[in-house]
């Protein structure tokens, strides 16, 4: 507890006379100061900050943690606390181990996750290496097509133009007929006119998109509903201060199937996770093989009691 109580006091004298930006000196000194009073053992390079019994912390592992952009003042309380909990933390296990008598549940489970992570590891770096290669739309459009059933629509979606303007704006009457029009000469009046007098101004008319994105932005859009919207392609609300125009060229409700274009990503993802599996099932199928014919696997009949 004196060592302890010790390396506190010293952290908190040098924290108090140096700014965050000088740890790595302060910390330096520190390591030839002791090292000029008696030799310890080899860091490697490495600057230690503290010890417990031959367990170090370490400069390096201080500065990897430390995040950016605080001030002096957090920097150093983030150090000391970091400090603090990195001795607390060893003196905890210690005490953990010395209180377990057995520890073979332990060693096997630590064991078991070795082996899952060596595994995990080497399966990502083939996956990496065979599957490395971007998935074509047509395999992408093939899968999605043989599997409509997995990709319905969980909300209300379209496609279409949204531009918000203020009650003063001008040409109001022409806003309305441009609106409605969808011809690229209109969506390029619109463009032009939002350049100068719309407070929003969306297009959407090459994607699709969540109803709710466009409706959250309306006024009294609680009451706008998906049997709303399939009946009414063009919509006109206004506030005590805007406009706001919506022309919804295309609308999928939700429960129908979602256009290939919105699931196209999980398409992809659903995909190259089948390819991963079947990749991997084949190469421990190979593994097998391999191994059976090398007659390197014995099968041991268990015997009735």
């Amino acid at each position: 507890m004196r060592a302890i109580n010790a390396l506190s006091s010293y952290t908190n004298t040098v924290c108090n006379q140096l700014s965050v930006m000088r740890i790595t000196c302060l910390c330096l000194s520190l390591v030839l100061c002791l090292g000029a009073c008696k030799s310890g053992p080899d860091h490697g390079g490495r600057t230690p900050l503290a010890e417990i019994e031959g367990n170090f912390l370490y400069l390096e592992d201080l500065r990897a943690v430390l995040p950016a952009g605080l001030s002096k003042d957090d920097s150093l309380l983030f150090a000391e606390n970091y400090i603090r909990n990195w001795v607390e933390d060893i003196l905890l296990y210690e005490k953990a181990g010395r209180n377990i008598p057995d520890n073979s549940e332990i060693d096997r489970l630590v064991e078991n996750y070795r082996k899952a992570l060596i595994v995990h590891t080497y399966q990502q770096a083939l996956i990496d290496q065979e599957l490395s290669g971007e998935l074509t739309d047509e395999e992408l459009e093939a899968y999605y097509d043989s599997h409509q059933e997995l990709f319905k629509a969980e909300r209300p979606l379209i496609k279409g133009l949204f531009i918000k303007v203020p009650l003063t704006a001008p040409q109001i009457s022409n806003v309305r007929r441009w609106y409605k029009s969808g011809t690229q000469d209109a969506v390029e009046h619109l463009e032009k006119y939002s350049l100068q007098n719309a407070v929003k101004y969306e297009y959407f008319y090459d994607k699709w998109i969540p109803a709710g994105d466009m409706l959250e932005m309306m006024p009294q859009s609680g009451s706008i509903d998906g049997k709303y919207l399939e009946q009414n392609r063009h919509i006109e609300l206004k506030d005590t201060a805007f406009y706001y125009f919506l022309d919804v060229s295309d609308y999928r409700p939700a429960g129908e199937q979602e256009p290939f274009e919105s699931a196209r990503p999980l398409v992809k993802d659903m995909l190259l996770n089948m390819k991963q599996v079947e990749f991997m099932e084949q190469v421990k199928n190979d593994l097998y093989e391999r191994a059976r014919r090398r007659g390197r696997i014995k099968y041991y009949t268990q015997q009735p009691a």
